[in-house]
């Protein structure tokens, strides 16, 4: 049966073709073959369960993957449908077709469900000339009477078929003769680790065999006990996401976790996704626990379809913040190979994306109601993740809005409208917040001491977020703690004395000058704190956004807005007050008014080095001042 000719590519379809099965990645061409062994071994199963043809349910179906240093081959062998010579003359030379398609086509009346075929895979065979100069397919099908074929291509367009001498059971092997430039496809660590990216959780036992590693570990184990050791398959056939939720384990869950992701460590917590209908959706995702923020760079959700891998971080599929998890998503209505703007577009794949933010806000609810104490000690860890989900997805605040945390300076976590109506007294619709819990320590005493509350907010996102529930609740402010001050720290009893107010302001202005550029004087309840600086909350942000576009010239200068607020209460200032007018004192008075101002600046803010010198200089002369005396 000898024959010979050129591979028919049907001109309307050579451009899809390019598009979606030009690789980047050399390496997928493994992923395409075992590929389409699983497809063609899923056929056969399903023929027998439809009973099409006899055969024996618990037969034992696999892939095999024979690497060949002597000969330079890489072979793949499975035991599933097979292939006639007019199937080969259809499926391999007439690029155009698609097996999988036809399959179905064929028996859609009695298959529920095409995802039981993997499918797509009929072009997926020509990714083996990516690394090859020449392939050889023996084959031979499950139909009675058929004849083994081989198939034999050196790379071009030209093929020759023949009879196979050497294929004697069901099923097909792909020879790949591969090219000088891809021998590292013939190292066995480098193969298995192919596999292990893309085919890690296929349906079909998967088998690998190395000439050396297999005649090393036979040589071992006779030499131990006389008994050849078994090849063991790859692959887990069964992962845990295809399972039901209430048949897994906390600990089946946190192995799995640790499996795929190569972590010793534990994840906070998990959603397992179980969709039939309107789709077909099942995957797990994790939430890690974080050391620091800037680890959020190594979410990783791993897409599948039909257990095959295809990528990592699909935005499209999964929106851009829940990659911040860790987890696998499986989806079968999704193409096996298709292009970003595809996605974009599909309506299902939209449909998709949306359902799983709604089930990752779902198990955060879930948290927050039944299992409050666990979540906030969650809180530190998936703040970020959440305060960014809010940000980028104005359904997933919508979902998440209620049961979004603020940690207080006295370590409770409670809500935006606890803590607005547990403060509406002393400060209506004024969230007062730490950046730096440290720096600001001065301030967190001040409002411990007359039991006023402020919350922690010190994470690089927070000032985009409050910014946004500032949006979204209108009427709230936020101010950090340095920014104003609350009605409730002022001494409302004192004696208003205008004039004495403007000969302190004076005073200070005269000893500091510019260094301050806005004073005033108030009567704080607390004698002990003789200044402090405020800074204005607007300008501040300003300021700071100014510093994320550093080296752009945006034609606008964002200065802090700082104000020195003296205490007139304090015994310091009224000491200070009484000697104004001493012309022996003035140097000391002088002094000492910067002094005060530098100890505001540095519980404010760090001083720079040129302050910083300054201040220990003037400390000295203080020092021997007091000893002089």
């Amino acid at each position: 049966m000898n024959q010979k000719g050129s591979i028919s590519i049907h001109t309307e379809n050579i451009f899809p073709i390019i598009k979606k099965w030009l690789y980047s990645d050399k390496d997928i061409f493994i992923r395409e073959l075992i590929s389409n062994g699983c497809d063609a071994v899923n056929k056969h199963k399903k023929l027998i369960s439809l009973g099409e043809i006899s055969g024996d349910k618990n037969e034992e179906y696999k892939i095999n993957v024979y690497i060949d240093k002597e000969n330079s081959t890489l072979v793949f062998e499975d035991n599933g449908i097979g292939m006639s010579e007019e199937e080969v003359n259809k499926y391999i030379n007439q690029v155009a077709f698609s097996g999988a398609e036809d399959f179905f086509n064929e028996y859609k009346d009695k298959i529920n469900e095409e995802n039981d075929i993997i499918g797509h895979f009929g072009l997926g065979f020509y990714s083996s000339f990516m690394v090859s100069k020449k392939v050889q397919i023996d084959t031979l099908s499950y139909k009675e009477g058929a004849k083994p074929v081989r198939w034999i291509s050196e790379g071009g367009t030209e093929y020759e078929i023949s009879e196979s001498d050497n294929k004697t059971t069901r099923g097909t092997t792909i020879t790949l003769f591969l090219e000088d430039d891809s021998k590292e496809f013939l190292e066995e660590f480098t193969v298995r680790n192919i596999i292990d990216k893309y085919c890690s959780f296929l349906p079909v036992d998967i088998y690998l065999n190395s000439n050396e590693e297999v005649q090393k570990e036979n040589e071992e184990s006779e030499s131990e006990d006389n008994e050849v050791k078994e090849v063991t398959p790859i692959n887990d056939t069964n992962p845990l996401w295809l399972k039901s939720p209430k048949d897994c384990t906390d600990e089946e869950y946190k192995e799995f976790y640790r499996k795929v992701f190569k972590t010793f460590d534990e994840p906070l917590f998990w959603i397992h996704l179980n969709v039939d209908y309107p789709f077909n959706l099942k995957g797990i995702l994790y939430f890690p626990k974080l050391n620091n923020e800037f680890e959020l760079v190594e979410g990783k959700v791993k897409l599948y379809n039909n257990q095959v891998f295809i990528a990592d971080n699909i935005k499209e599929v999964v929106p851009e913040f829940l990659l911040l998890l860790k987890g696998v998503i499986d989806c079968p209505d999704l193409p096996l190979n298709v292009s970003r703007s595809f996605l974009q577009n599909d309506k299902d794949v939209s449909k998709i994306s949306k359902h799983i933010v709604k089930k990752v806000a779902d198990k955060l609810k879930s948290l927050f109601k039944n299992e409050r104490e666990n979540y906030e000690k969650f809180w530190d860890d998936i703040q970020v993740f959440i305060k960014f989900g809010c940000l980028k997805d104005e359904g997933f605040y919508d979902k998440v809005k209620d049961i979004i945390l603020f940690k207080t300076i006295n370590s409770e976590y409670i809500t935006l409208n606890d803590y607005l109506e547990k403060c509406k007294e002393k400060h209506e619709n004024k969230v007062f917040y730490a950046s730096n819990e440290e720096q600001q320590s001065q301030y967190i005493k001040l409002f411990k001491d007359y039991d006023l509350d402020a919350v922690v907010l010190d994470a690089t996102i927070d000032n985009h977020f409050i910014s946004m529930i500032e949006f979204k609740n209108q009427g709230v402010n936020f101010n950090r703690i340095d920014a104003d001050l609350s009605e409730v720290l002022k001494d409302k009893e004192g004696k208003e004395n205008t004039e004495e107010k403007a000969d302190i302001e004076n005073l200070f202005k005269n000893s500091v000058g510019e260094r301050i550029k806005t004073y005033s004087v108030e009567s704080l309840k607390s004698e002990d704190t003789s200044a402090i600086i405020l800074v204005s909350e607007q300008s501040r942000r300003m300021s700071e956004m100014k510093s994320q576009f550093v080296g752009m010239n945006l034609g606008m200068s964002f200065e802090e807005e700082k104000t020195l607020v003296v205490n007139d209460n304090s015994p310091i200032i009224k000491k200070l007050l009484s000697l104004k007018d001493d012309e022996n004192k003035k140097e000391q008075v002088s002094l000492i008014c910067n002094q005060i101002v530098d100890i505001a600046l540095l519980s404010n803010k760090e001083l720079d080095p040129t302050q910083l010198d300054d201040f220990i200089k003037r400390n000295n002369q203080l020092m021997n001042m007091i000893i002089s005396l």
